[in-house]
């Protein structure tokens, strides 16, 4: 097995107890990623060395390995830090051998840090440290403090009287209490239990749209804060709208601290419980509470990316339209609406530029120019960007084919990020000769016909299903959402022959330039005949090929395996079985009925078992099957395009654009989403809306209110359909008791819940 410079056997049992998992499956798991293992592999086609271990529980082994290899090189670096200052006492050297946090480690490390002069400094310098050991010692219980401070008084050395020396004395104390590892995680935990976050209103002016109403005089306690609700007060103090305050229960912190301090009755009483007051208010507390925030910060940023992520994967994974022609439209009021003809596998056929919306001439041949395109292509499918003149168009293409007689389905598509694809390196790339409008068209097309392979192109921050995306910490932003675009990708699987590089780059194992090498090769070359014609691609080794090729589809080969997610190291057990039933293998992967008749534990061998045979013969029952479900689309009413048109009341269709911790957000056709509260997705209450909804899904909702002027939507889904229809919901009778929920249609409540709102 690899080994990191920093693994041990300790490390790796941390690893196996703070997961939870079975020990075996992790210690496999550890090896296998040490030896390159991606985790879609491995959690594919190792599952009888993992014990079956799914991708979050391998991704999770993943994280805390890497954590507690960053936890081993600091200890290291902190271990030779303090040694070289000849301070390192065997108990302190278990202690930070032992701990398991970066808080703690750091704790322990605090007394011996590097650090700038401080005033606890300057009075060692003028030789109060005696006197500073006197006090703690609280051994003298006749006389006065001031009294045992006077033979410390030295004019020269800065010391000008009895009461100077006890404060330097002091300063001295505050700073090793301040720096005691024990007290410092006894002031965290409590503030973390019973600390209450607020935000006040920096001044009047401040807020001048309201977007932060809320949050004008506002608490609540920081270990209960859900994550929309600290990154809403982090933008505001960001913005310099409010200010924001972690408050501690200090009355019963700094009791602690005299508890801890004050031994026993001696002349020294009062100054050491001035000291644990000096020291939590001027040394601990404001270093708690940047880490207290820090941590509360890196919280939310986990959860709204959680969110994110869920939004994402949801997203990529929305059914295709398949292999059906298109016309891609990017509307357009003034501009003109831009047509693009898309084939079967993606290929741009033509473009044309239409303005059925500007009147004179040009709109009335803007139909004649449509049909024409849609008549010469055979396109029976029409996809129609939702941003600004999205339903107008959708009435005009409507009206013209129903005019014209004409059959085709026309889909509303969220063009959320397609400006963002058309002005990319990979668009440049594919369309260097055409305007930037017209690659938009190509994409709204193609993400309909196949949004997984389109999204891909796209950062992902930038496709809207995100929550305060540019808040967030972006380096776990971006790992957390390539890990989902990676782990869709390989679940879907990638057809060889056809994929961009882009979407090749996120098949487990690949590169980007790997990515490029296997474009570059197949256009120089051709289509490739089989997987194994994969080892010709310059720079493509067998780890690459072993960890890539279960995930490549090639419709058509020389072998019908290579259309299947069977690993072609497994090829041989297949061709067995097919000799054991005396027919071919493209006989026994057309077949369904044939493979009824295999017994699997004929097969079992010490590498490959019962689960890796189970999803061979799945595969074989439905070879090249994609995995997502049906293709279904919405429909809007004709009669409703824009919030006027709305009424209190009306059962409207949508598609779920986005969900949120507070809730979920629907188009219905009127170009501003409208948010359904979860207070409203479900008649059972419903603590995480993703239990409710997901982003892409058919919903019907109540139009509960609507204002033109704000441009705000109040939706309902459980108002829209009778109970029993609800996902989940309890029966009748057994309803548990609603909760209080926030209400989250108040002004602005879009923006504060890092939302963009559509003007």
């Amino acid at each position: 097995m690899t080994m990191h410079a920093t693994d041990t056997q300790e490390l790796f049992e941390i690893v196996v107890e703070e997961s939870g998992l079975p020990r075996k499956g992790v210690l496999a798991t550890v090896a296998l990623l040490n030896e390159g293992g991606t985790v879609p592999f491995i959690a594919r086609y190792r599952k009888e060395q993992t014990g079956e271990l799914d991708e979050v529980q391998i991704r999770e082994i993943e994280d805390l390995l890497a954590y507690h290899r960053e936890l081993a090189e600091r200890k290291a670096t902190v271990l030779k830090s303090i040694e070289e200052q000849g301070k390192l006492t065997p108990e302190l050297s278990a202690r930070i051998a032992t701990c398991r946090k970066k808080t703690e480690l750091e704790d322990l490390y605090l007394p011996y840090k590097p650090k700038r002069r401080t005033k606890a400094t300057i009075a060692r310098e003028r030789g109060l440290e005696p006197l500073a050991q006197l006090i703690l010692a609280q051994e003298l219980t006749a006389g006065s403090a001031a009294e045992a401070a006077a033979p410390f008084v030295n004019v020269e050395l800065g010391v000008a009287d009895e009461s100077a020396a006890l404060e330097g004395a002091s300063h001295i104390i505050a700073e090793q209490l301040s720096e005691d590892a024990d007290r410092r995680a006894m002031v965290r935990d409590l503030t973390r239990e019973e600390g209450i976050f607020s935000s006040q209103l920096l001044g009047e002016g401040a807020d001048r749209e309201g977007k932060f109403k809320m949050y004008y005089e506002y608490q609540e306690p920081l270990k209960t804060i859900p994550s929309h609700r600290m990154l809403a007060m982090r933008r505001g103090e960001k913005e310099e709208v409010l200010r924001l305050n972690l408050l501690a229960p200090e009355e019963e912190i700094v009791s602690r601290l005299k508890g801890g301090l004050v031994k026993r009755e001696s002349v020294f009483k009062g100054v050491l419980e001035g000291v644990a007051l000096d020291a939590y208010k001027r040394l601990i507390a404001p270093s708690i509470e940047v880490e207290l925030r820090l941590e509360a910060k890196t919280k939310a940023d986990e959860a709204a990316i959680a969110v994110f992520a869920q939004n994402l994967r949801n997203l990529l994974l929305l059914p295709p339209a398949g292999g059906r022609r298109v016309l891609g439209v990017d509307p357009g009021l003034r501009t003109g609406c831009k047509l693009a003809a898309i084939g079967e596998t993606g290929t741009f056929l033509e473009h044309s530029t239409i303005y059925p919306h500007t009147g004179g001439p040009k709109a009335e041949s803007a139909g004649a120019e449509m049909l024409r395109l849609i008549e010469r292509h055979d396109l029976r499918l029409i996809a129609i960007g939702n941003g600004t003149g999205g339903r107008e168009t959708e009435v005009f293409v409507r009206e013209t084919l129903r005019a014209a007689g004409v059959k085709a389905e026309t889909v509303m598509v969220n063009e959320a990020g397609a400006s963002v694809y058309s002005a990319s390196e990979i668009a440049r790339e594919e369309f260097p000769e055409l305007d930037l409008t017209v690659r938009g068209a190509i994409s709204i097309g193609r993400r309909l016909q196949d949004p997984l392979a389109e999204l891909v192109k796209i950062d992902p921050k930038s496709i809207g299903v995100g929550q305060y995306q540019h808040d967030v910490n972006q380096s776990l932003l971006k790992k957390a959402l390539d890990a989902v675009v990676e782990s869709c990708v390989n679940y879907v699987g990638v057809d060889l022959n056809s994929a961009s590089w882009a979407l090749l780059s996120y098949v487990a194992g690949l590169s980007e330039s790997q990515g490029r090498a296997i474009v570059k090769y197949r256009d120089e070359n051709g289509a490739f005949p089989t997987r194994q014609a994969l080892l010709k691609v310059p720079r493509f080794g067998p780890k690459a090929f072993e960890q890539a090729a279960g995930f490549l589809r090639i419709r058509g080969g020389g072998n019908p395996l290579d259309n299947t997610a069977v690993h072609p190291e497994n090829y041989a057990v297949v061709e067995k079985m097919a000799e054991d039933m005396g027919v071919t293998v493209a006989q026994l992967a057309s077949d369904a009925g044939l493979c009824a008749g295999i017994k699997l534990e004929r097969y079992v061998t010490e590498v490959i078992g019962l689960p890796t045979l189970r999803d061979i013969l799945a595969e074989l029952k439905k070879p090249g099957r994609d995995p997502r479900e049906q293709f279904q689309t919405a429909t809007f009413r004709e009669d409703v395009v824009t919030i006027a048109d709305l009424k209190e009341g009306m059962i409207l269709q949508g598609v779920v654009t986005n969900v949120a911790a507070f809730g979920a957000f629907v188009d219905i056709g009127v170009h501003q989403d409208g948010l359904v509260h979860v207070s409203q997705l479900s008649h059972r209450y419903c603590k995480d809306p993703n239990e409710a909804v997901k982003v892409g899904e058919i919903v019907k909702v109540k139009v509960l209110s609507a204002d033109p002027q704000t441009k705000r939507i109040s939706l309902s889904i459980k108002q829209a359909e009778p109970e029993k229809a609800q996902k989940g919901a309890a029966p009748k009778g057994q309803q548990p008791k609603a909760r209080e929920q926030k209400p989250a249609n108040d002004a602005s409540a879009w923006e504060r819940a890092g939302f963009r709102v559509k003007k």
